[in-house]
């Protein structure tokens, strides 16, 4: 349920466009992994990066960060995180990258054969992670499915015995196997299939301590969507999990990866309608001073996200095309969507916006980032990344 009057305070006094987290929503999130999937949990930092929500769940007592480029290794290293509670995920790595990594001491989980064998070269000895690509691949959209034989990610599952030839080459030792199939997943089915296929390879490698089979935990976003059933999967994987490990001959630790699941449901991108246009067909546009620059995933996925007016929350229902404020046609939020009855000057709150929002934010048209306040429990509004200037955008030295 939104608070009007809060949201209402916020745009007075932070103005808008504004990103508005709620606390307690990141540890609700969280505190239902943990109870009912027993596993370490990993936060895949990507989905939203700002620096007080990794402290929030580093207080909470996440286990751990999973981090896609040296910048977010930096960070969660600043955030309070320990090495070993990192783990690199990186994608086509370069060299500098690879000895950033090693020199930090966070895990390395390596993406091709290529990189396992520059890394064996330099650093012979070496304990690490290995992405396999198990041919299995969901997600809610193409560019987010990160498995199957148009991924570009890990190591095809067929390769195992070349993983091991080169690791025995150079004395490298390969503790955690990992997998990543997409995001947005809502079904249990496929998730546990691309479980069970990791667990196929995992038999293959003698030396295992971790297996992690990645995030992509998704939340519903449309009305009808229903919330993934965590309980059950977590009976489901620790079912399969505990029979593997009985096999294997020992007991491994089980690692999650969720990013959105996190922190979607608590974010929110505040916007105030600037401007209304009726066309003579009837179709009605509803302007408003934010974009894809700030909210990329309406125009780059088509994703849908509720759009409430909450300055009018009661009124009429009219559909509208909700549109930024940028210099492009597929600057749109919504189409022929339902919305109650809007005016200029009114504020609407674009909901589920707490992932992949301000992380693919650009300053695309030159135009500056939003800032993003935190709700604390006692309800306390905290600004914590201020909104940018165009000062900002100006190389040091510039004009």
């Amino acid at each position: 349920m939104l608070n009007l009057s809060l949201f209402a305070r916020i745009a007075k006094e932070f103005g808008t466009p504004v990103y508005v987290y709620k606390e307690n929503k990141i540890r609700e999130a969280l505190g239902l992994l943990r109870k009912n999937i027993n596993s370490l949990i990993f936060y895949a930092m990507k989905a939203n990066n700002n620096p007080e929500i990794l402290k929030i769940l580093l207080r909470e007592g996440i286990s751990g960060i999973d981090a896609v480029s040296p910048e977010e290794i930096t960070l969660a290293l600043k955030a309070g995180f320990k090495p070993k509670q990192i783990v690199f995920t990186g994608n086509n790595i370069t060299d500098e990258e690879t000895d950033f990594a090693v020199n930090k001491k966070v895990r390395l989980n390596i993406d091709s054969l290529s990189r396992l064998e520059k890394l064996g070269k330099k650093y012979g000895g070496s304990e690490i992670w290995v992405r396999i690509n198990s041919s299995i691949g969901a997600g809610h959209h193409s560019h987010c499915i990160t498995g199957g034989p148009e991924s570009k990610f890990g190591i095809w599952y067929t390769e195992t015995g070349r993983i091991k030839r080169l690791a025995k080459k150079y004395g490298v030792k390969i503790v955690g196997l990992h997998q990543h199939i997409g995001s947005q997943i809502l079904e249990l089915k496929i998730f546990l299939r691309a479980m069970e296929a990791l667990l196929g390879v995992a038999e293959k490698f003698p030396d295992l301590k971790y297996l992690d089979f990645g995030g992509g935990l998704g939340v519903p976003y449309r009305p009808e969507e229903k919330p993934l059933d965590v309980k059950r999967l977590g009976e489901e994987i620790s079912k399969r999990f505990k029979n593997f490990c009985r096999s294997y001959g020992r007991k491994l630790t089980l690692i999650l990866e969720p990013g959105r699941y996190l922190v979607a449901e608590a974010g929110n991108l505040l916007t105030r309608v600037n401007t209304i246009k009726k066309n003579p067909d009837g179709r009605i546009f509803v302007g408003v001073d934010t974009g894809f620059n700030h909210l990329d995933r309406p125009a780059r996925y088509g994703s849908y996200h509720e759009i409430v007016n909450i300055s009018n929350p009661h009124g009429r229902k009219e559909k509208v095309d909700v549109v930024g404020n940028l210099c492009e046609s597929g600057d749109k939020f919504a189409t022929q969507r339902e919305i109650s009855h809007v005016r200029e000057g009114d504020l609407l709150v674009i909901k589920n916006a707490g992932a992949y929002g301000y992380s693919m934010a650009s300053n695309y048209n030159l135009r500056a980032k939003p800032a993003e306040v935190l709700v604390e429990p006692d309800g306390k509004v905290r600004l914590i990344r201020r909104r940018e200037a165009f000062k900002d955008l100006l190389l040091k030295g510039g004009g």
